[in-house]
């Protein structure tokens, strides 16, 4: 019998900013919302985009990361699995919702390009791809020299 599979990839952006919180625990849980478009044909025969919204949950080092370097308006991608819950409401309504659960997140501009900007650019080359909370490989920075003193010091 074959296995199931439980996988997405997005790509998109944020329509706010990331919000960080912790676990009993003391564990961090990042929440952030992606807006992806897909683009098609309306009644009229025109090209339209309409956009998707998704709610994705980030654990661990890459929520602290996340949190910390993400803001509105920024280029992502993640991949994931979906995860569906319900529950029942104050009024005693049935809800349910489906969430994407962060197995990596790749941040895909520079801070400079979203809302929340900071002036700084990424490596145009694959470490750019690099999950949030991943060491970079290779070494030195090649940001154009724009960099404030400490941007060198981003841990992915």
């Amino acid at each position: 019998m074959p296995a199931d599979l439980n996988r997405v990839t997005l790509v998109g952006r944020l329509t706010r900013d990331p919000e960080l919180r912790h676990t009993g625990g003391g564990d961090p849980i990042c929440s952030i919302r992606l807006a992806c478009s897909s683009r098609g044909r309306g009644d009229d025969g025109q090209w339209t985009d309409k956009p998707n919204y998704f709610d994705v949950t980030v654990f661990g080092r890459q929520a602290e990361t996340a949190s910390t370097y993400l803001a509105k308006g920024r280029r992502i991608g993640v991949d994931g699995r979906l995860s569906w819950r319900e529950w029942q409401a104050q009024d005693g309504s049935k809800r349910q919702s489906v969430e994407v659960i962060a197995n990596d997140v790749f941040f895909l501009d520079s801070r400079g390009d979203g809302e929340g900007g900071g002036g700084w650019q990424e490596r145009r080359n694959a470490d750019d791809l690099a999950p949030v909370g991943a060491a970079a490989s290779g070494g030195g920075s090649s940001n154009g020299g724009g960099a404030a003193a400490g941007d060198t010091d981003i841990p992915f």
